[in-house]
């Protein structure tokens, strides 16, 4: 919707001196102002474009929820463990440069050329438990992102059209009024000469004037006919074109959604698409073939890693298992601030994204209130549409 859409894109340049607003023309905007309420199909059209945009909107915060969840658990594990007596802390510690000298070691027999970078091998490590879903995750966005881009030039070019013919229609409205105006001009000047010749010159004239009258009237029908086609035409040109302008913000600001998603999880696995995922996917799964030969030797690591996780546990951290990967968040602080600083940032992302829906979905449910209490003879019918959605 046209009014939500500037609404949110003022309020973030205010709020944010950084803020990159979307590429959306100004002129593709539809304004409330620009929707007759009296129109049963126009006012209908509307409220279900605030309605579906509210929906839309809580989905997105709901499917958000989770993700956001789970980085806020991850960081309260880190203070825990930075919060752990020094005992503890000492313990913790041991069992952790344990692990992290005996994948060192490890490590010596997988530093081989043409081998996967032990970063990435721990990044697709982590990962792992939910690759199907990324990679599901990131396939379906990407196909997603290319329906709307095709959607979004077809809308363009539609509208293109539109303006265009709206134009042409113009035209010929102009042209007609100044057409009408000459054949009246050309009128006049003929009843003269005809006058003229008949006082001046004492002709019959009388077939004249019927002849003149005659081009003139059908001239002027015909001028007339065309003009009333060309303003209906134009009338009905111009709801079509409002119409076109409110889908297409619409898929913008799914457009703005999906971009937000992609480039979190971008970032969340550190790739650059799904094409990237696949590769170090399947040059994960080689090298892990390769280390389950070394692994299978590796009984004193084993050990440690047991240990680790039982005193995670003990210590009631929520995803223990986790740190088996991040010893070294452990043992250096400036790891640990590192990777803190990482699931922050990820959280910021997930927060705003949560709190730009959660203002789209206000924003829509305010604006049907004004409606209600604008347009108090629909109101009835409004608070219908919006049971039926509730439903």
């Amino acid at each position: 919707m046209g009014f939500l859409r500037n609404w949110w894109r003022r309020k973030m340049r205010n709020e944010d001196p950084l803020f990159e607003e979307p590429e959306i023309e100004e002129e593709e905007v539809l304004e409330r102002e620009e929707v007759d309420f009296t129109d049963e199909t126009e006012r209908m059209r509307y409220v279900r474009g605030c309605l579906e945009q509210m929906k839309e909107a809580l989905q997105n915060v709901e499917s958000l929820s989770g993700e956001y969840n789970q980085a806020t658990a991850y960081l309260t594990d880190m203070e825990e463990i930075e919060a752990l007596p020094e005992e503890e802390r000492e313990r913790l510690n041991a069992n952790a440069r344990a692990i992290s000298t005996l994948e060192e070691d490890r490590e010596k027999y997988l530093r081989k050329s043409g081998r996967m970078s032990d970063e990435k091998f721990r990044q697709m490590e982590q990962i792992e438990p939910e690759m199907e879903e990324a990679r599901k995750k990131l396939t379906e966005a990407e196909a997603y992102q290319e329906l709307i881009r095709q959607d979004l030039r077809r809308l363009d070019g539609e509208k293109h059209a539109y303006l265009y013919r709206k134009a042409e229609l113009h035209a010929a409205v102009e042209n007609t009024k100044g057409m009408a105006g000459i054949c009246v001009a050309a009128l006049i000047v003929g009843m003269l000469m005809m006058l003229i010749l008949q006082v001046g010159f004492h002709m019959d004239t009388q077939i004249g004037y019927i002849l003149i009258a005659a081009v003139a009237a059908v001239t002027i029908t015909l001028l007339y006919i065309r003009h009333t086609e060309a303003v209906r035409e134009s009338e009905r040109v111009s709801r079509l074109l409002n119409k076109l302008i409110q889908l297409q913000n619409k898929v913008k600001i799914r457009y703005v959604n999906n971009t937000n998603l992609l480039d979190y999880l971008c970032m969340k696995y550190k790739v650059s698409g799904s094409e990237e995922l696949e590769k170090l996917w399947e040059q994960y799964e080689k090298e892990v073939k390769e280390r389950e030969k070394y692994r299978q030797t590796g009984a004193e690591l084993d050990y440690y890693q047991t240990e680790l996780v039982k005193q995670l546990r003990r210590l009631r951290i929520k995803d223990p298992d986790i740190w088996l990967h991040q010893t070294i968040a452990i043992i250096d602080n400036k790891e640990m601030v590192e990777i803190r600083h990482s699931f922050i940032v990820r959280r910021q992302k997930l927060r705003k994204q949560m709190e730009y829906n959660r203002e789209l979905a206000d924003h829509a449910r305010d604006e049907i209130k004004t409606l209600v209490q604008d347009y108090p003879q629909y109101a009835r019918e409004i608070l219908a549409l919006v049971s039926e959605y509730d439903n």
